[in-house]
């Protein structure tokens, strides 16, 4: 994979070093050194210059980027896959359920990972698996991944700094007594578990996660809701849902009403944020799969 990329260097930014104006656009310390590995890849005007030369307005700074390699050890699997979006930098895949995102023991060749490496394999290009928003093997949804250390960079430091929002669809146990609310409960492993969580005041991290009441089925004691998260917590919308009492339908790990469907009631259903390289405002939104959508 090869990429180039232009900036013109303006007043705003002038008196910037190169690194300093690399730093300012979200490039990892590991891209930088990548950067400094390729030959001619950091360019001003077509000379060559080193990351501490200093830029002025009308400069053109051009980086040169590539990669050759190849994430080790995921086996390319023919798996169903949902693209919602892909260009040189991103692509964003819409997950069924009951696929891992990632392999892990028992799961080698059932995962994103394996499928995306098939995709990318057909195409004869190398490809490393960077994913930015993680989700459970039975959540469905839009998942985002970097197709380059300079994207997976900035989209992790966006990630870091809570720039990138995510809404969730969930289908909970109950009517709920209020149309909106925020749960503020911090979650920490559960003791003696290596998978579960649990709200925890003492131990936990901080974890908020505000909700809306969308629809309440009118066959089944169920609510719609729709859920933002300011923290990204392991289970963290199954976990605050169990704690006000309101499980997710489906889910047996935080047990609930398994009745009519057989994995938590979970969905990602919109996904926002800058582009990494252009910085144009993203967003996709993906509907409700159907064994979520026959409950209302």
């Amino acid at each position: 994979m090869k990429r180039t990329l232009c900036y013109d260097i303006t007043e705003e930014t002038s008196g910037q070093t190169i690194l300093q104006f690399l730093k300012n656009k979200g490039y990892s310390s590991s891209n930088v050194v990548a950067l400094k590995k390729i030959e001619k890849s950091v360019l001003v005007n077509g000379t060559w210059e080193h990351v501490t030369y200093k830029l002025y307005p009308g400069d053109v700074l051009t980086i040169h980027y590539s990669e050759d390699t190849a994430s080790k050890n995921i086996v390319a699997t023919p798996l169903p896959l949902d693209i919602v979006y892909e260009d040189e930098d991103i692509i964003v895949v819409n997950k069924p359920s009951n696929m891992p995102v990632h392999p892990s023991m028992n799961n080698y060749t059932n995962t994103l990972a394996n499928a995306l490496m098939h995709y990318y394999g057909q195409k004869g290009e190398p490809f490393t698996f960077r994913c930015i928003n993680r989700l459970d093997r039975d959540t469905t949804g839009l998942v985002l991944l970097a197709k380059h250390g300079i994207s997976a960079g900035i989209l992790s430091l966006q990630m870091q700094n809570r720039e990138i929002h995510r809404t969730y669809l969930a289908l909970a146990e109950g009517a709920f007594e209020h149309t909106s609310g925020t749960i503020d409960a911090p979650i920490a492993r559960k003791d003696e578990s290596i998978i579960e969580r649990e709200v925890n005041f003492e131990t936990g991290e901080s974890a908020i996660t505000h909700y809306k009441v969308i629809k309440t089925s009118s066959q089944y004691p169920y609510t719609l809701l729709s859920l933002h998260l300011e923290t990204g917590r392991t289970h963290q919308i199954r976990v605050h849902m169990q704690y006000i009492a309101h499980p997710l339908i489906g889910d047996t790990l935080y047990p609930s009403d398994c009745t009519h469907i057989t994995r938590q009631a979970l969905h990602s259903s919109r996904l926002s944020f800058r582009h990494p390289i252009t910085g144009i405002e993203m967003c996709f939104e993906a509907e409700l799969p159907k064994d979520m959508s026959r409950l209302l």
